[in-house]
């Protein structure tokens, strides 16, 4: 049962940004501080990455670990009207498979940042900068 009426769960979901989140602040952040320099949101590509560095031909996303369904146990699943947030976090899913994968078949490198990857700084670095530094391939998807 939901704690909040359907007015304040309303008002309370209004205020979930879609981009400009912490996670992607951060991450964003980090490049810099890297001298990485790059675009944002890129409109014209399947999905409209997080960040864009157009020149190496990579992407990034910066997944929320509940939006998009990481399986890492961070989150909670939300305990009320539950088969409405199954459909939906589904469709994300789905949704996120079907871009990656035009990505790809464009030629781009892709790379998902997952929100929980943020508690090891070092390590999320160390990744950033494989990804970007790596020779470059013929479009792939970048795994832990």
């Amino acid at each position: 049962m939901d704690s909040l009426t359907v007015q304040q769960r309303s008002e309370r979901m209004a205020l979930v940004r879609g981009k400009d989140t912490t996670p992607e602040l951060q991450v964003r952040r980090l490049l810099w501080s890297l001298g990485y320099r790059y675009r944002l949101h890129g409109k014209d590509l399947p999905g409209r990455p997080d960040i864009v560095f157009r020149g190496r031909r990579r992407v990034i996303f910066v997944h929320g670990c509940m939006w998009h369904q990481h399986g890492c146990g961070a989150y909670k699943q939300p305990k009320s009207n539950v088969e409405f947030w199954a459909a939906k976090l589904g469709k994300n899913v789905e949704r996120d498979q079907r871009h990656l994968q035009a990505l790809v078949d464009a030629g781009w490198n892709v790379l998902v940042v997952w929100e929980c990857e943020l508690r090891h700084f070092q390590d999320l670095e160390r990744r950033l900068v494989e990804f970007l530094e790596r020779s470059p391939g013929a479009g792939e998807i970048a795994s832990p």
